[in-house]
């Protein structure tokens, strides 16, 4: 199904590509995902966030590789769910995913003066692309 595929990249980028199949790639997302994860230091930055403490998250961040994870993240997430169906229109589907990524690019460069910076950031991603496997649902 191409909303599980979707939701699994959404948890983890990697795993969407794993649930359908693909383990070379997936294996490669999640390896490109930990390192962003380890260099840009996001999930100390979500912990942070999550318990109040937001200027601290964005004092803990790497932007220089945070600035580069929305296109990736909503490439994966895409990635997935497209292949996930035979024969899909790769044209229109894809619109959705690159407003995610590119919202998430623009929370990125100006998350030092959001209230709640990685919380924002992962609803500016996660609700284009979440309208995007509802709209082209059939696609």
């Amino acid at each position: 199904m191409r909303n599980i595929a979707a939701l699994f990249s959404i948890l983890m980028p990697g795993f969407g590509q794993i649930y359908n199949g693909q383990l070379m790639k997936g294996t490669l997302f999640i390896i490109v995902e930990h390192f962003h994860n380890i260099f840009g230091r996001i999930n100390q930055a979500i912990h942070l966030d999550f318990n109040g403490l937001h200027q601290q998250a964005v004092e803990t961040t790497n932007f220089g590789y945070l600035l580069l994870y929305p296109g990736f993240y909503a490439y994966c997430v895409w990635d997935a769910w497209y292949n996930a169906k035979p024969n899909a229109d790769k044209t229109k589907t894809a619109i959705p995913f690159i407003t995610g990524g590119f919202l998430g690019e623009i929370g990125a460069i100006f998350g030092n003066r959001l209230p709640i910076p990685t919380l924002t950031i992962a609803m500016l991603m996660i609700i284009p692309m979440i309208c995007g496997m509802i709209v082209f649902r059939d696609q």
